[in-house]
């Protein structure tokens, strides 16, 4: 990743040819002076993205990225693996989703305040402690067979997510020119999507398909071949039935089963927070640059009229929100969908997932290049628009056609985390990015409320809409269609209305 991310920083400066050399700009100089000033003029229209003293504490927090990327992916596909091992609704299996962002709402301020007071790498070694911390919280979940205790560790978990998201975009910001600042942040988090990679990989290699609730799932299809005539729908409910029944005539052997796998699941979130453990160990001894540090008091009355009377800051917090709701219910539920209207086990399901998280991931990079020529706000908007088409097509078209919308989706969600973030802080000094990031952060808090609304609804009745029935699970994504609308009317506005600030954001 370490030379992905040189290259990619390479890339984003001037063409090596183009550069005179050394002994170019001397004779250059004494040749004709005007020469020397048309070319720092020129030089000056395309600064660095990242320079080159910022290059390796930016590749080292930039590797943050992924790991809360790893995080954020890998407890999706729990959602609906809780809800068989525990056989509960799926409106309390977004409890999950509830507890993993809830933490981000819970820390973002109170994180951001710890910021403004120490330096940013002292942000940093809490947040990777508090990560440790909330994934080795599975060992006792798992050897007491309890939800809640899970549910605790994710929350701590994203005690630790928040110190790191409200430290590193800022951090990434101020790493260079505020006129390159979007791409940088582009950049850094076009590697998060590398650790979503590497959690989704993980779940659908190592953890789903190892859990005994998948096989009690193709035993039953199995022993009923008229199943096969049925629609997935009716077939999910006959097993979770049968689920349901197993608990009660066999209490022993279907125990047993949870406690198999509950350690499955356990065993990624402490293999990963060895690895957490280890970048803290880096970070400690690393000497990192301090481009923020604020020694007087915070006023934080005048702080919070200063954003709050920033349009494009509270649009953005909005729109995020928003976005952060979208993203999460689309990639949850993805499962749901594939298993609940496309006949899929939960294996095949997540395959599928990983599939619309590469595509993520190749977009990223495209729309990154594509900033270099439109105005952020203008791509915002398009892409969302994009995202309400393809949300459309996930509820209105039947069978493949739909997961294959539904996977599309993520090639329009690509950019608009960091997008909606560097429009947000676009203008704000150092120090009030810091607080201003802690708002922006606040805004995941839409990946706990809305995943749990359509939980709700999946729990409910389908309805019928000119003439087409629908199921409830095509019904669930009307909320990511309304949170796409939402995000392209802050996009438009901020293209349309935001002037200078705008251009100076691209």
């Amino acid at each position: 990743m370490f030379k992905l991310l040189r290259w990619a920083m390479l890339r984003s400066r001037w063409p090596k040819e183009d550069l005179p050399t050394n002994c170019d700009a001397k004779r250059m100089s004494d040749d004709n002076p005007e020469s020397t000033v048309a070319g720092n003029e020129s030089t000056s229209l395309r600064p660095a993205v990242v320079p080159t003293q910022y290059i390796y504490p930016f590749i080292l927090v930039t590797t943050l990225f992924a790991l809360w990327g790893f995080a954020n992916d890998i407890t999706n596909p729990l959602v609906r693996a809780f809800k068989e091992i525990f056989l509960i609704s799926n409106a309390q299996s977004s409890l999950v989703q509830w507890a993993f962002y809830g933490g981000y709402a819970t820390m973002a301020i109170p994180a951001a305040l710890v910021i403004r007071k120490v330096s940013y790498k002292s942000g940093i070694i809490i947040g990777l402690l508090l990560y440790a911390i909330g994934a080795l919280l599975t060992i006792p979940a798992s050897m007491m067979l309890d939800f809640n205790i899970f549910l605790v560790g994710f929350y701590v978990l994203t005690f630790g997510l928040a110190f790191l998201e409200t430290t590193a975009n800022p951090y990434i910001l101020s790493m260079g020119p505020r006129e390159t600042a979007t791409q940088r942040l582009n950049l850094a988090q076009a590697f998060n999507p590398i650790g979503s990679l590497s959690g989704m990989v993980v779940a659908s290699v190592f953890i789903l398909p190892s859990l005994q609730v998948s096989e009690f799932r193709t035993a039953e299809l199995a022993a009923h071949p008229e199943y096969s005539t049925m629609l997935p729908s009716e077939v999910d409910g006959l097993i979770t039935t049968a689920m349901e029944n197993h608990a009660e005539t066999s209490p022993e052997a279907h125990q047993a089963m949870v406690a198999h796998d509950l350690n499955i699941v356990k065993t990624p979130y402490v293999v990963i927070a060895v690895i957490v453990i280890a970048v803290l160990l880096v970070f400690v001894f690393s000497k990192l640059p301090d481009t923020g540090h604020e020694e007087e008091s915070i006023e934080l009355k005048q702080l919070f009229k200063h954003l709050l009377t920033n349009w494009q800051y509270v649009g953005g917090v909005i729109a995020q929100t928003f976005y952060v709701g979208a993203q999460i219910m689309c990639w949850t539920f993805i499962i749901h969908y594939g298993m609940t209207l496309v006949g899929l086990s939960a294996a095949q399901a997540q395959n599928h997932n990983i599939v619309a998280m590469i595509i993520f991931l190749l977009s990223r990079f495209i729309c990154t290049f594509i900033l270099k020529f439109m105005q952020p706000g203008l791509l915002l908007g398009v892409l969302a628009v994009g995202g309400c088409v393809l949300t459309a097509g996930a509820i209105f078209l039947q069978g493949t056609t739909g997961l294959y919308c539904l996977i599309g989706v993520s090639a329009c969600m690509s950019l608009m985390f960091p997008t909606i973030y560097g429009i947000a802080l676009n203008g704000l000094s150092p120090n009030d990015a810091k607080l201003g990031s802690a708002g922006l952060i606040f805004a995941i808090v839409g990946g706990a409320f809305m995943p749990r609304y359509q939980g709700s609804l999946i729990d409910g009745e389908g309805m019928v809409i000119a003439g087409q029935a629908l199921e409830s699970v095509r019904v669930s994504f009307f909320l990511p269609l309304i949170c796409f609308v939402v995000i392209a009317i802050f996009g438009f506005s901020v293209y349309l209305f935001g002037g200078r600030r705008t251009a100076e954001a691209a």
